[in-house]
């Protein structure tokens, strides 16, 4: 069903591009120009504000490279990008852990639970399987982590890691994509590839230590009776 409707969508966006491919594209540049005229500072500071409200991180990611690459060049977009990610999950941990925690109490008290609290011994394996971890939106995973009292150093630097690495894959693919770059395209689609067989990999790789752990733990405790 899936590939049934990518299909329709490749379809439809191939028909417009065929008959109204220049309205598109001065209704394209207009727009850029119109997000340009605002300025990187603006920019920036709603892409450091905004997903911790719950707009979607791909909405500057995919913008920022055509928009400001040709003014700033890319290095410096980057750069930017990766700044704005920190000051997002620094705003979005302190929201989860300070200023609205009392609200996300009372409101799961409500339902009749508790808080998460992760164990110790869990902490980077829950960050880094959150993270990985596709279906909850970028600001909903910064909050449960943040609930669920993760030190804010291990919260920090296993988030802006990952996500930054997709940050970055996204703001060089918007960029190619918009400024018909094929080889761009396909330098990017590689890196998110590379990217997504590596979370794979490590994902398994952390899930077979976990169930490797639980086995042996029994082994562990009768021993430790039997002494």
């Amino acid at each position: 069903m899936l590939a049934v409707l990518g299909v329709v969508v490749l379809a439809l966006g191939w028909w417009a591009f065929r008959h109204y491919g220049g309205e598109l594209g001065a209704w394209r540049d207009a727009g850029l120009a119109k997000v340009r005229s605002a300025g990187p500072l603006t920019f920036f500071f709603f892409m450091s504000l905004l997903p911790s409200l719950g707009c979607p991180l791909s909405v500057f990611t995919l913008t920022a490279g055509p928009v400001f690459a040709p003014v700033l060049g890319m290095p410096l977009v980057l750069f930017l990008t990766l700044l704005s990610l920190a000051l997002n999950l620094a705003l979005s941990y302190w929201l989860a852990r300070r200023a609205l925690r009392p609200l996300f109490a009372w409101l799961v008290g409500w339902l009749g639970y508790s808080l998460p609290r992760a164990r110790e011994a869990d902490y980077l394996g829950l960050v880094f399987l959150l993270r990985v971890t596709p279906g909850p939106p970028f600001f909903l995973q910064s909050y449960l982590l943040g609930l669920a009292d993760i030190p804010f150093r291990v919260y920090f630097l296993i988030s802006w890691l990952i996500a930054g690495l997709y940050a970055c894959a996204f703001v060089l693919f918007g960029d190619a994509v918009v400024h018909g770059h094929g080889k761009r395209v396909m330098l990017a689609l590689g890196l998110f590839a590379v990217l997504t067989v590596t979370v794979q990999m490590l994902r398994r790789r952390y899930r077979a230590r976990r169930e490797s752990a639980a086995a042996m733990s029994p082994v562990a405790t009768e021993e430790e009776a039997a002494q």
